[in-house]
């Protein structure tokens, strides 16, 4: 056997690379959430009170969630462009129906009852508008012009506003972040960006007063000094503080945390999970998984810059983008930086539309990395 031989046989694909590439899977992207995903059982495990019944929904959740992702890494990208605005407007419309007679929970109107399940439409909308943003885009030379600007800027402000009067601040944050990101990658400037912030500002008094419920404003207020009303709405920063400060630098340990276990950190299971994470493993592990959140957003940035169309290449930094949204919302309003919006820590936090929605966007991304096509130089 001579040293060419050695060497082909040496890089062959293994049995489960070859599996993975008939599945339209990108590997390192597959592995990181995948990783992510068992890490979620972990901590789920500890802030659900160890109740084996919600390990076993949420795994179906995640397991179902993987198999939409492979289904729409079978699909070709040139699918997602062309239904890009049939789809767009399906959720409008689903929008205006949980408006017109959509189920209240809660004190919020966001679910179409369908009878067998309850639908959350405005998780469609994560995915749906930086499609039809960039498919708009697209067929335009770049950077967007004025006029093509005020369009994209519309078919952003229709969903974020149908979502904001759910209410469901956490999402519609989370949509018009997803099509502005596909603004930013088609070429604005910096410049740009921040006069277009400072004219927004300017409507600040208008959204404050007609847009913003009551308890969003005190959540708003509550942030600069969550001590003044520490029963009331401060409570839920407080108690996550001394949850995160307790963890110190190396934790206390899987199932140790106290402020979850004795029921003082609420929404433990769900959007506070982080607290207990990093009372549980400490600042060394709070950057282990900071750390894999950047591989994935690392990768899917990587899968943006060698798509081959400029509408893979804006959709994929769409959702690379709103992922990295997703963590830093998340982490900053458990660590008190930002108002409690009521977003998910991704991939870790228990519930099924998120993970659905997170791993849906995934396939695209996976759609779009498998499915290049050789070009000629």
């Amino acid at each position: 056997m001579n040293i060419e031989t050695r060497r082909e046989q040496f890089h062959a694909p293994n049995v489960v690379e070859r599996l993975l590439s008939k599945l339209h899977i990108d590997i390192p992207l597959f592995l990181c959430l995948l990783i992510i995903s068992l890490l979620s059982f972990v901590i789920l495990y500890s802030a659900g009170s160890q109740d084996i019944d919600l390990i076993i929904r949420q795994a179906l959740r995640v397991g179902l969630a993987f198999l939409l992702m492979v289904v729409l890494a079978h699909i070709d990208p040139y699918q997602f462009k062309h239904f890009s605005a049939v789809l767009f407007g399906i959720g409008i419309i689903l929008l205006i129906a949980v408006f017109l007679m959509g189920y209240t929970g809660k004190g919020a109107t966001r679910w179409l009852d369908l009878g067998f399940f309850r639908f959350q439409p405005s998780e469609m909308l994560k995915i749906t508008t930086p499609m039809m943003i960039a498919w708009y885009l697209a067929d335009h030379a770049l950077p967007p012009r004025p006029m093509q600007l005020l369009i994209a800027g519309v078919l952003i402000i229709i969903p974020t506003l149908l979502i904001a009067k759910q209410p469901d601040l956490g999402t519609a944050i989370l949509v018009a972040s997803s099509g502005a990101a596909v603004l930013f990658f088609a070429g604005l400037s910096w410049r740009f960006l921040l006069a277009i912030f400072a004219s927004l500002s300017a409507f600040t008094p208008i959204l404050w007063n007609y847009l913003l419920h009551d308890y969003q404003r005190a959540r708003i207020i509550t942030l600069l000094n969550p001590e003044a009303d520490p029963l009331g709405n401060g409570y839920h920063i407080i108690q996550s503080k001394i949850a995160i400060g307790s963890g110190g630098v190396y934790g206390k340990g899987w199932l140790g945390s106290k402020q979850s276990e004795l029921e003082f950190l609420p929404e433990s299971s769900t959007d506070f999970i982080f607290a207990v994470f990093a009372e549980e493993f400490g600042l060394f592990g709070c950057l282990g998984l900071l750390t894999l959140y950047l591989l994935v957003i690392g990768r899917c940035l990587y899968i943006a810059s060698q798509a081959q169309d400029t509408y893979s290449r804006l959709l994929a930094s769409s959702l690379a983008f709103t992922f990295f949204v997703y963590v830093f919302v998340n982490i900053g309003m458990v660590i008190g930086i930002l108002p409690v919006v009521g977003v998910p820590l991704p991939m870790i936090s228990y519930g099924g539309t998120s993970i659905v929605t997170l791993l849906a966007g995934f396939g695209i991304l996976m759609s779009i990395q498998t499915h290049k096509k050789f070009i000629p130089g």
